[in-house]
């Protein structure tokens, strides 16, 4: 795509700027309204904006300090499925309330006992009339004590291999025999929940797409979590970036040690090869394609990049990073420290914890695990990109080029 963004007269910009000065503080409404939540959804929801227009006006919707509804899960993951296999009913439904933010969405796939193996899941749904009869547990349900409702995949036939007999849900979280428990991580942030189902019965009219398609459509969202995920910031595309770091840097003075400045430079590097192809993805994406393979590329190379970012951070605090309410030298506000609590809630991924860096030290970890293994990532990009076998057992006694031959 081309890099050029469109000259401070666009009419683009400029029509973007008059709906701006006419509505100075939107409300979520207003933004679905104007069709500024999801640009480049065709209507009624976008206004088919083509790549470039949609940068546009995220560009200037940043520079007015105007935010789109958080609501991460739902607008990112649910209403593209929803979108692409949904009933015209699910899509009357669901979609508008995702994209004003009135009803908050959550994701429930991952299992106790799968591990990395998502197609591994042992949730059952038996169709019982005109309803389905949900057993089993999930785990790593991101803020789904605040959702209303969650993306859920289950299976519905045992004796299919094991990424067929799938199926995916709309799942109401308040439905009689769904509990969630609370898991606090080592931030001692309630983020995530493990929930159960003990013969909870979902509608039948709620299963999106056909009985025995839901691993399909769990790669889609799966797709577009992880070009979610891989956005600037480096907590998941959400807190600070490297920009952010080299700008408390250059603040306190720079950096005297060569080492300390080389490693600052490769954060710089990472970062710029990550925006570029972020917009080629991006664009890809916005142009109606599927992210594919490429946005495993993308998530393999942030959830690394963003732990080189809080790695380095908190060796630049020195010492004083063991402590709670560390951050790198540099930083602004009252304490010397810009913490989440400093940004609106509705703008933040994880808005019970501050300060940002400190919660950054302690959760990047997890970077490389949530939103598909650093393991599964690479098995993605090995098969569906450099071309190679999948099982090397299978392939015993066969070079490379013949196995990638067939």
């Amino acid at each position: 795509m081309d890099f050029d963004f469109p000259p401070d007269d666009d009419p683009r910009r400029l029509a973007v700027r008059a709906w701006l000065a006419d509505h100075p503080e939107p409300t979520a409404r207003q933004l679905h309204d104007a069709g500024y939540v999801v640009p480049h959804w065709p209507a009624p929801w976008g206004i088919d904006a083509d790549p470039m227009h949609q940068l546009v006006i995220d560009e200037e919707l940043r520079t007015a300090g105007v935010r789109r509804p958080a609501n991460a899960i739902g607008i990112g993951w649910a209403a593209p499925t929803i979108l692409l296999a949904g009933t015209d009913e699910q899509k009357a439904r669901y979609l508008d309330p995702i994209f004003t933010g009135e009803e908050f969405w959550c994701q429930m796939f991952s299992e106790p006992d799968a591990g990395s193996d998502l197609a591994n899941l042992g949730t059952r749904a038996v169709r019982d009339g005109d309803e389905y009869v949900v057993n089993g547990s999930k785990i790593w349900t991101s803020y789904g004590h605040r959702a209303k409702f969650g993306i859920l995949i289950a299976r519905t036939d045992p004796d299919q291999p094991k990424h067929m007999g799938i199926s995916y849900f709309i799942c109401p979280t308040d439905l009689p025999g769904l509990t969630m428990t609370p898991i606090v991580d080592a931030t001692t942030t309630h983020a995530f929940n493990q929930v159960f189902f003990d013969d909870v019965r979902i509608p039948a009219e709620n299963l999106v797409g056909e009985e025995g398609d839901g691993w399909r459509l769990a790669r889609v969202t799966l797709a577009n979590e992880r070009v979610s995920l891989s956005s600037a910031g480096s907590l998941w595309g959400d807190g600070p970036s490297a920009d952010d770091l080299l700008e408390l840097v250059r603040r306190s003075g720079g950096a005297d040690d060569p080492v300390v400045r080389q490693r600052l430079a490769g954060l710089f590097c990472e970062a710029e090869v990550l925006r570029l192809n972020r917009l080629r993805t991006l664009s890809a994406r916005l142009a109606g394609r599927t992210p594919g393979a490429e946005a495993s590329i993308q998530k393999a190379m942030a959830d690394e990049h963003g732990q080189h970012v809080m790695e380095l951070a908190k060796e630049l605090a020195g010492t004083a990073g063991m402590l709670d309410g560390s951050g790198p030298p540099g930083e602004v506000g009252e304490s010397g420290r810009r913490g989440l609590d400093d940004e609106p809630e509705g703008d933040r991924q994880f808005p019970d914890v501050a300060p940002v860096w400190h919660y950054g030290f302690l959760f990047s970890p997890a970077l490389t695990l949530g939103g598909g293994t650093f393991a599964v990532q690479r098995n993605i990009i090995a098969e569906r990109v450099l071309g190679l076998p999948r099982d090397h057992d299978a392939d015993r006694g066969r070079t490379w080029a013949e196995a990638r031959a067939g």
